[in-house]
């Protein structure tokens, strides 16, 4: 067998899933593969190191990923041709995604799309890296519109390929090629139909589960504006936890229910009295054992929900203050016997309670927060998931990135806490104003 008949097994395997035998085609093709010279026999190889880069982000190798995306950036601009450019685009751009630089490679990925679409080249193997890249991401509205695009392109071609059909047959031509491109065509649409249906099915599915837990994520952020005035703490932390979980490699659903039902963390903390939550000094033994009763509370609030999908929540509230040495509350839990959803809400709320005022703390920097919670790696946190998060946070404030603004997206969305956020402004408004009124009549005492 030669090189071209090795790639095409290779990317046969890649799109039937069968990924090892993908990857021992692609190696014998670039083994067989001459140093390429003319033009044809670069652009052959950069499609050999475009398949050889997807196949790998397929075994979440994505530093091998990157690599093979570096090497047909390098093969095409030999080429200088554009469908090599856009073809090492595409492998750059899938690359850059998976291996933690999302909005580069989106970016590149975009405007790969515009540069194809005004070439007409390759536009149907752009679409897909997109739709893959939003998929990863969690993006589900962004993949489906773009699947969509990838609908309307393949039913073009399909069209197209009918009317090469009929003009064969009329000029009496052999016309079983253009029947089997007809055939082939129509399958490819009954794949696209079956992703794009499961793409919409999971975007009804997570639509009707943030509805079912509204009331309840309500109820969190009502219960923490009592510590926590601007009420985007629950907010954040369930983002930090989706942070976390996607560099935890767990699957888009996980991700998203954890940013969802780690909101709800401390909503048992409606039953703690004022008096205990707000006390600005350290608590004496008893009221230790009472501030502790929120875990098993809130658990309690939300099992009686009747919402199916509630279990992560549930399991949340009452495990996020166990700790891996076994020394937390409320049972007692030790390592992985903690469920992973609760070590993972565990190290986000504990990193956004020290970086933000309390009524009993000041703020602590983001670096002095992230040496306190080194120094409890093994103790109160996951080993594993205490680095992703050292080396996620470390990511994040090297690139620029405002943490409260990215993790308090969401709050700012929200209707309820900007009728809430009203509600404070108008409460600080009215007391300068009662402090004005005040000071002016003991001016006019004098």
């Amino acid at each position: 067998l030669d090189t071209t008949t090795y790639s095409n097994i290779a990317l046969c395997c890649l799109n039937l899933d069968e990924i090892s035998r993908g990857i021992a085609a692609i190696k014998k093709s670039i083994d067989l593969a001459a140093n390429p010279t003319d033009a044809n026999s670069i652009l052959n190889r950069v499609v050999l190191e475009n398949t050889y880069t997807r196949l790998l982000i397929e075994i979440d190798d994505f530093e091998g990923a990157l690599e093979h995306a570096r090497a047909a950036r390098h093969f095409a601009m030999q080429s200088k041709s554009p469908r090599s450019d856009i073809t090492a685009s595409v492998a750059e751009g899938l690359a850059e995604v998976f291996s933690g630089q999302p909005d580069v490679g989106i970016t590149r990925l975009t405007k790969t799309l515009d540069r194809a679409k005004n070439l007409k080249l390759a536009i149907r193997e752009v679409l897909a890296a997109i739709v893959k890249a939003h998929e990863y991401l969690g993006q589900h509205d962004k993949a489906l519109q773009y699947l969509k695009e990838m609908l309307s392109a393949q039913r073009q071609t399909q069209e197209a390929n009918a009317l090469r059909h009929v003009k064969r047959h009329l000029q009496q031509l052999h016309i079983k090629e253009g029947n089997a491109q007809i055939e082939d065509s129509k399958q490819i649409i009954k794949r696209l139909e079956t992703r794009k249906e499961l793409i919409e099915g999971r975007i009804a599915k997570r639509d009707l589960f943030r509805q079912s837990v509204e009331s309840l994520e309500r109820l969190a952020v009502a219960t923490e504006l009592r510590d926590d005035s601007t009420g985007e703490h629950s907010y954040r932390v369930g983002r930090m936890a989706a942070l976390l979980a996607k560099e935890a490699r767990c699957d888009d659903d996980m991700i998203f229910m954890i940013d969802i039902t780690a909101r709800m963390h401390d909503i048992g903390k409606i039953a703690i009295p004022d008096g205990i939550l707000l006390k600005p000094g350290l608590l004496n033994a008893s009221e230790r054992q009472i501030m502790e009763m929120h875990a098993e509370a809130g658990a309690d609030v939300l099992a009686k929900s009747n919402i199916p999908q509630i279990q992560m929540a549930e399991e949340i509230a009452r495990y996020h203050h166990e700790r891996w040495d076994g020394q937390g509350y409320p049972h007692g839990l030790a390592g992985e016997d903690i469920p992973l959803s609760a070590r993972i809400a565990a190290l986000a709320d504990v990193f956004d309670a020290l970086t933000h005022a309390r009524p009993y703390k000041v703020a602590w920097t983001v670096e002095s927060s992230l040496t306190e919670i080194l120094s409890l790696r093994g103790i109160n946190f996951d080993p594993r998931l205490t680095d992703l998060f050292l080396g996620l946070v470390s990511r994040l404030v090297r690139e620029g990135v405002d943490l409260d603004a990215l993790l308090g997206e969401e709050a700012r969305k929200s209707s309820f806490n900007r009728a809430k956020g009203q509600i404070w402004d108008n409460l600080r408004l009215a007391k300068v104003q009662y402090q004005n009124i005040n000071l002016r009549a003991v001016n006019l005492q004098r």
